[in-house]
């Protein structure tokens, strides 16, 4: 593509310097999409006919986090009670028009609308952000644990503060600190944690979803002798809460109580100089081997992200450690690898030739990264002062004494929420794939080494084509899976439709491994290479070993052109995935959003297809 210009031919600045200087004033977004995220209303048609008085209403476009979604100008409006929202969905209700939840739009898949979701189309978003923010103590009994209510539009982020002000907190959590609640409950979020080998969690904690802490929620459901949707809160023990846990966007939820347990200090530790050969290697190999597995029975908690072409990952784990160890640097907020939320601008100005159509970069893009990471983390620079012109030119001096004045971070400690929280929206807007692979936890590394493996030579085999589909990073999680005592209620169940809910047939599968790609989302090759990734990942994994899920929030159901559109996956393997083992599960859990909203005001077209 030519470097066209974002103003008059000759009277500015190109569209790839813009976006470089951007990136480094902080706004990466604009590297992933070449305008402004629409988050201003624009001018309006007039109001849809009889739409309550109560909520603010206005038009905008909907665009979610990598701009693979954006449509047109949407009607959209801001509750600023439960009582609000009712009042717009009964309103839906009775002009046949369909009411989607809206958080903060940091998702991939298609649950909310769909690309390109025209103007005319009768559907109103509700934006549960602007007011619908509430957080309080719902109780804190003797046992050290706490309720937390939480209305749906509260982030992540002021959830995990809120606690923390109390003395409380989660074991694990998303990194990104700016999803919505709401948003977070209906596809199950995660973070990275799994027991140690002799850990026991204390009360209010667990190792799956945050879904699976919730002890009730209130939700707007069908009342056939109202004749119309109400309120109504159930109960963790109530049959209807499994489907509602992890919804999709099939239900919309307005408040909901998280268990929380005492917060615990956290130490957070960086490696940069572990080969994947031996970071990933096959189960079996030299005691003194450092595996991923190794990593998390000594800590439970460990993620690895392994850039593009390069044969180091950037692994952390992080270790329940009360009080600071010596070489520990103190953090007192979240968000501590800057590097990674302001990207330099000649890193910037790379990633905008990749846009720009320099995609045989990508393996120079890759190193970079890493070598970003190194010098801001362990403060050497040695590989970047080694290394060829190509790295020097995008690393300069300029850069490396910015990275290094800001103090070295592979070793931090601090509250829990200071460490779980690390991906601000400035950080780079890629778009990713998602599935958890169910697995024993004998067999966890035996799951990384197979998909490294496969991984690690499909990747040669399109650059020996001339193909870099992959420019950002594999990223690999390792959680548990849902334990519904954890909620502290009797007679609770697992979410029927989280990726982490164990198979009866089953009971050695007790971990959970997430595998992500990252990629900017224009990337030539990046649907073909992705479905090459989820057929194997379906025919070579899933069977007596491991079975596979896809990530709802990420990408899925791939062909050679697109994501979520094999029908196969879509109508066939996703259902079997969550059938499996017996017991309740899919079919359950559609029957439920159906009866408690028969008229599909909480549909779209996409979700009504795949929950059919």
């Amino acid at each position: 593509m030519a470097d066209d210009h974002l103003l008059h031919p000759g009277g500015g600045m190109s569209r790839r310097r813009m976006l470089a200087a951007s990136a480094a004033a902080g706004g990466a977004a604009w590297l992933l999409r070449g305008v402004v995220r629409p988050d201003s209303a624009s001018a309006q048609s007039p109001a849809p006919p009889g739409f309550p008085a109560g909520p603010d209403l206005f038009q905008r476009v909907y665009e979610n986090w990598a701009g693979e979604i954006r449509t047109d100008q949407l009607w959209t409006c801001a509750p600023r009670t439960p009582q609000d929202v009712l009042d717009v969905v009964n309103w839906a209700y009775g002009a046949g028009w369909t009411a989607r939840a809206q958080g903060q739009r940091h998702g991939w898949a298609p649950l909310t609308v769909a690309a390109a979701t025209p103007a005319a189309t009768q559907v109103i978003l509700l934006d549960t952000t602007a007011h619908l923010t509430a957080l309080s103590f719902a109780a804190q009994p003797a046992d050290g644990t706490a309720l937390v209510r939480a209305q749906a539009g509260a982030s992540l982020e002021a959830l995990l503060a809120f606690a923390g002000g109390g003395g409380y907190g989660v074991t694990s959590a998303p990194a990104p600190g700016d999803l919505s609640v709401g948003g977070a409950l209906a596809i199950g979020a995660h973070g990275t944690a799994a027991p140690a080998v002799g850990e026991t969690p204390a009360a209010g904690h667990g190792y799956g979803s945050l879904s699976n802490l919730v002890t009730e929620l209130t939700a707007v459901v069908w009342d056939a002798a109202a004749g119309a949707y109400v309120l109504r809160t159930v109960g963790r023990d109530d049959p209807d809460c499994a489907a509602l846990l992890t919804h999709l966007g099939r239900a919309f939820v307005t408040e909901a109580v998280l268990r929380v347990g005492a917060d615990s200090n956290l130490r957070c530790v960086s490696y940069l100089d572990i080969p994947a050969t031996e970071l990933f290697a096959a189960p079996g190999g030299p005691a003194a081997a450092r595996t991923l597995a190794d990593f998390v029975d000594a800590t439970g908690r460990a993620e690895a992200i392994w850039f593009a072409f390069t044969d180091k990952p950037w692994l952390k784990t992080w270790r329940v450690t009360p009080n600071r160890p010596l070489p520990s640097r103190a953090v007192s907020g979240p968000y501590n690898y800057p590097f990674s939320d302001n990207i330099p601008e000649p890193v910037a100005q790379l990633a905008g030739d990749l846009i720009a159509g320099a995609w045989g970069s990508a393996p120079l893009f890759g190193q970079v990264q890493y070598l970003l990471a190194k010098v801001a983390l362990t403060g050497d620079i040695t590989d970047v002062l080694l290394s060829g012109t190509l790295i020097r030119d995008v690393l300069t001096g300029d850069v490396l004494t910015h990275l290094l004045a800001g103090g070295l971070r592979s070793d931090l400690w601090g509250a829990s929420r200071n460490l779980l929280e690390y991906i601000r929206p400035t950080t780079l807007r890629e778009t990713a794939n998602g599935y958890a692979v169910l697995t024993s936890r004998a067999d966890l590394q035996w799951v990384v080494n197979r998909f490294a493996t496969y991984y690690s030579d499909l990747l040669d085999t399109y650059a020996a084509r001339g193909e870099f589909p992959v420019n950002g990073q594999v990223e690999i999680r390792v959680t548990g899976l849902e334990d519904p005592a954890v909620s502290g209620v009797p007679g609770a169940r697992p979410p029927l439709l989280s990726a982490l809910r164990p198979r009866a047939d089953r009971p050695d599968f007790d971990t959970a491994v997430w595998i992500d790609i990252l990629s900017l989302p224009t990337t030539p090759g990046l649907h073909g290479f992705y479905r090459d990734i989820e057929q194997f990942l379906l025919t070579e994994l899933e069977g007596p070993r491991a079975a596979v899920r896809v990530e709802w929030s990420k990408g899925w159901a791939y062909t050679d052109t697109a994501a979520w559109a094999d029908p196969d996956v879509l109508g066939t393997v996703i259902p079997a995935a969550l059938r499996a083992g017996g017991g309740p599960g899919w079919d359950e859990a559609v029957a439920t959003l159906d009866r408690l909203d028969p008229h599909h005001v909480f549909g779209n077209p996409f979700l009504d297809g795949l929950l059919s």
